[in-house]
């Protein structure tokens, strides 16, 4: 198993290298920069003449690095990330990348793991009971709930929650992760002492955001459990069970779940990157100090080391996302074990 997943991990590396040449290219193909950027600034808000911003504009250019060619800005990027671990400097933020992914990211995870772990939960148990009770009014209701999280998009859902909240319930202080009394509170207060009122008050800030992304997830997973454990309830061995005398939630639970299960595990290889897809698109309506303002603001000025950077680490959780998955399947499944080994 140790050797499996070191050659895993060997094999990734140049899979990231190629992502992140295809990455900077993409987000350097369009015209202009963030020079282009600090000359609007400068005309629409500092009274700066077009001749005397442009001039401020190129010097800006030519002091960061933005004029050499696209070859040398990538490798003087990635030659960094490689060398130190500087991921470079955010031109915007006016602080190292490192430190906006630092602020960003583990807040991202948290939630796309929160939501991750309640779509698989409610998905796998929903599809269970949708399975054992095919064509009652259960499963239709059911599978009505998961219709409704494939098809209704996100940010149309986080619109509307938007929209009831604010000006329908007059909820205060949207766009935050906590209310302005709890923001410089720590979680502990002594060695036995837990800020439980600032954990509900994260929860009243953040829950459309965990609602909507666990929707989505919950949908799929029912969906996939429950059409797999209608094919292996049907399997010869489910029969052979049943026949030996087993209980019937045994026979489902032991026999047929475990089987059933495996299409979702392989699944969970792709899952993290789409709870955090998912994540961002909500987190961009109610302005969330996530990982998805962020890009979208850093590509349309052209803050291009943090869109680099954070789409190498999106597309590094789905890397570690399929390692997770084969380990998963590993355990799951025995056979896989032997494989493994031989």
């Amino acid at each position: 198993m140790l050797r499996f997943l070191l050659f895993r991990i060997l094999q990734a590396i140049p899979v990231l290298f190629v992502m992140s040449v295809i990455t900077f290219a993409i987000i350097q193909a369009p015209p202009g920069d963030y020079g282009d950027f600090v000359k609007s600034n400068l005309i629409s808000q500092g009274g700066a003449s077009v001749a005397a911003a442009e001039a401020a504009a190129e010097d800006y250019r030519e002091r960061n690095g933005l004029n050499d060619p696209l070859p040398v800005q990538y490798l003087r990027w990635i030659g960094g990330i490689v060398t130190r671990g500087d991921f470079g400097f955010s031109f915007f933020y006016n602080k190292p990348v490192s430190e906006v992914v630092a602020e960003r990211l583990p807040r991202t995870i948290m939630l796309a793991l929160v939501c991750h772990i309640l779509a698989s939960l409610f998905g796998i148990g929903f599809g269970i009971l949708a399975a054992t009770r095919q064509y009652s009014w259960i499963d239709t209701a059911l599978s009505f709930v998961a219709f409704l999280g494939m098809t209704i998009p996100r940010f149309l859902l986080a619109l509307i929650i938007l929209y009831v909240l604010a000006f329908k319930l007059n909820v205060q202080e949207l766009g935050s992760f906590y209310s302005s009394r709890y923001g410089g509170q720590a979680y502990w207060l002594g060695p036995l002492d837990f800020n439980w009122a600032k954990l509900w008050n994260l929860v009243q800030h953040v829950w459309p955001v965990v609602f909507i992304a666990t929707l989505g997830g919950l949908a799929y997973n029912m969906r996939v459990m429950r059409a797999n454990l209608l094919d292996t309830l049907n399997s010869q061995y489910v029969e052979t069970a049943r026949a030996k005398g087993l209980p019937e939630s045994r026979v489902i639970m032991r026999h047929a779940v475990p089987n059933a299960l495996h299409p979702l595990m392989a699944y969970q290889g792709v899952v993290l990157p789409y709870m955090l897809t998912g994540e961002i698109e909500v987190a961009i309506v109610f302005s969330l100090a996530t990982v998805g303002p962020a890009i979208v603001g850093s590509m349309g000025i052209g803050d291009v080391y943090v869109t680099a950077t954070l789409l190498l680490v999106l597309g590094a959780t789905l890397i570690v996302g399929n390692i997770l998955a084969d380990l998963g399947l590993a355990l799951l499944d025995p056979r896989i074990r032997v494989g493994n080994q031989a």
